[in-house]
């Protein structure tokens, strides 16, 4: 009796686990405030205010078709990018990275003001940035020196259409962003290429929540997206125990 109760019970609690996962996932956001206009003209110094004054977030980078290194002999492609951000300059972030077109494997980096740690790929631990690697995790989300100059120096912008991501309404924009500025967005792993870009944003805040385009890499395309959650969390970020 007593393990069919304990059975019983174990059911209940994962039907209920499940019910809120399904239920949390098919919820509309309320939006809170009026609607920003939809105009390419007025939304364009609007994102770029509310993007200059963010002072945390947590942001995640998929990239996929042709491979971007992160070290300069070209051995680490990175795939994926999972971080939170503190102003002025601290990121804490999971690298998914492919070792010599091999091994797909984590790579923990931690940002903070000027200095840069880097797990291990071999022990693990954290190690001071080694020369060789172009990459600063805080630099993926730098508000006044990364995103708002990047919008307000985007060309063509344009406004598309009010839409649906995510169970969400968002505004949709498309624009082109110099070299400088992509470089500045992207911890510098985009060089010397103007790129055309999508934006979603959020209609009442004009905060960014994804952000979609296409770079070419020695002819090759590599396709990215960026999405931005959690806006003004705090995050704690630390330095890492190098000690330990």
């Amino acid at each position: 009796m007593m393990r069919r109760r304990l059975r019983f019970l174990l059911l209940a609690l994962l039907g209920g686990l499940v019910a809120v996962a399904c239920s949390g996932g098919d919820a509309e956001e309320v939006l809170d405030g009026p609607l920003l206009d939809a105009d390419a003209a007025t939304l364009q110094p609007a994102i770029a205010q509310a993007m200059g004054a963010v002072t945390s977030v947590r942001f995640e980078v998929e990239r996929s078709e042709a491979p971007v290194f992160i070290d300069q002999v070209e051995s680490i492609a990175l795939n994926t990018i999972l971080g939170t951000f503190e102003v002025p300059g601290s990121a804490n972030a999971i690298l998914q990275v492919t070792v010599n077109d091999a091994l797909n494997t984590e790579l923990g980096a931690i940002a903070i003001d000027d200095e840069v740690w880097l797990t291990n790929p071999v022990t693990g631990q954290f190690e001071t940035l080694p020369p060789g690697f172009d990459i600063d995790p805080s630099l993926f989300f730098d508000p006044v020196n990364g995103w708002q100059p990047l919008i307000e120096d985007l060309t063509d912008a344009t406004f598309v259409a009010e839409e649906q991501r995510n169970g969400a309404t968002r505004y949709h924009l498309t624009g082109t962003a110099p070299a400088e500025r992509m470089q500045s967005i992207t911890a510098g792993l985009v060089r010397g290429q103007e790129v055309d870009l999508d934006m979603w944003v959020h209609p009442v805040t004009g905060e960014v929540s994804e952000l979609e385009f296409s770079t070419v890499f020695d002819g090759a395309q590599s396709d990215w997206l960026i999405t931005l959650t959690e806006y003004g969390e705090d995050f704690n970020i630390s330095p890492p125990d190098i000690d330990g």
